[in-house]
């Protein structure tokens, strides 16, 4: 059975959205609506589950509270835990499946219980520990992933002023056995690795100061991408752009906390006309771009294609081809998928961030 709200039921789980607000702290009022919506249906046995992502301690001092108001204890009347879901967009399905899962309880008789309901579909290993380290788990998890992309973002900068290609350096120290830099690009979006550090932030802010750092070099390069075109070109208002990609990775239709939505808006309002194409999100539009159905339909009018997104579509375009849909002779890849001997030789100045050699 299909319900807009909570029946009576051996098992609960909580998977609603944890944006941030305008300051940057987590707005869990969906986590505490779904918690207050429970709580009427909960009976002693009961399991309930946290999956959203969540400032550590959610489980125990926000959930908790909430549906112990009834009268039951959690941990002792009904059981109560944190399992983060960890996917990938286009791949949601199989990743809940097979992937590893991590479930804290707040008691082990909880993580137990968590144990023997995903144990029903979950082919993957399944660990158990407390509630908070799971949900620190998850935010760990991205943090990493954000701390590293800022870490190659700042290399791309300061290979510019060095003469230095940031893609040829960060290729030969990935040779290294023990080192993994990610790659640098327009910023960092998603609901996950742009959002989950701020938690962190939001929990311990006298304590997670590298968090918080690399955190503003990713949301400063849309800004750090806009200067580097002005410097390259000059007055940006005299260009037509066509910006090709929205989502915020390549391959995938979400558009959440995009950097190349901001790119696109830094843009306009340095006066540039930008027209943008994302393949996979032809209804998406913007009030400060115009949006085109087509590739041909984006470029017609340009003086620069500047890559945002590296969609599979983008990988494979030929330069001679484009060369006859447009009047633009430059190209800018911001994400390292076009070769520069290719676009060259097909007549067209090629710009890439973060190569301080061209």
């Amino acid at each position: 059975m299909i319900s807009d709200s909570p029946v009576e039921a051996d098992a609960f789980i909580i998977a609603v959205p944890t944006p941030f607000k305008p300051d940057k702290s987590a707005d869990l009022r969906a986590v505490v609506a779904a918690a207050e919506a429970i709580q009427p249906h909960l009976r002693k046995g009961n399991l309930v589950i946290l999956e959203s992502t969540s400032p550590p301690r959610t489980t125990i001092d926000v959930v908790a509270p909430i549906l112990e108001s009834g009268g039951l204890k959690a941990g002792t009347d009904f059981h109560l835990a944190y399992s983060p879901e960890r996917v990938l967009p286009g791949q949601i399905l199989r990743e809940l499946i097979e992937n590893t899962r991590v479930i804290g309880g707040v008691n082990p008789a909880s993580a137990e219980e968590g144990r023997m309901l995903y144990s029903a579909f979950v082919t993957g290993e399944i660990i158990l520990t407390d509630a908070t380290t799971a949900e620190m788990v998850k935010l760990m998890e991205n943090t990493f992933r954000d701390i590293n992309i800022a870490t190659a973002n700042e290399f791309a900068r300061l290979a510019e002023g060095f003469g230095v290609d940031i893609w040829e350096a960060i290729s030969l120290a990935n040779r290294h056995p023990r080192v993994r830099i990610l790659n640098p690009g327009p910023g960092v979006g998603g609901h996950c690795i742009s959002v989950d550090p701020w938690f962190l932030v939001e929990a311990a802010p006298d304590t997670a100061s590298l968090v918080r750092a690399a955190r503003q070099v990713n949301d400063s390069q849309p800004a750090y991408l806009v200067d580097f075109l002005r410097r390259r070109m000059g007055d940006l208002s005299k260009l037509n752009i066509a910006a090709l990609g929205q989502s915020y990775k390549a391959d995938v239709d979400d558009v959440r906390e995009s950097p190349a939505i901001r790119v696109v808006e830094l843009l306009s309002q340095a006066g540039a006309k930008v027209s943008i194409f994302e393949p996979y999100r032809a209804d998406l539009t913007l009030p400060y771009a115009d949006a085109c159905a087509t590739l041909e339909d984006a470029v017609r009018s340009s003086d620069v294609l500047l890559l945002l997104v590296g969609h599979s579509q983008f990988r494979s375009l030929k330069p001679a081809q484009v060369r006859g849909m447009t009047p633009a002779r430059v190209v800018v890849d911001t994400v390292n998928t076009w070769d520069r001997v290719a676009w060259q030789s097909a007549g067209f100045e090629f710009l890439r961030l973060g190569d301080g050699k061209n």
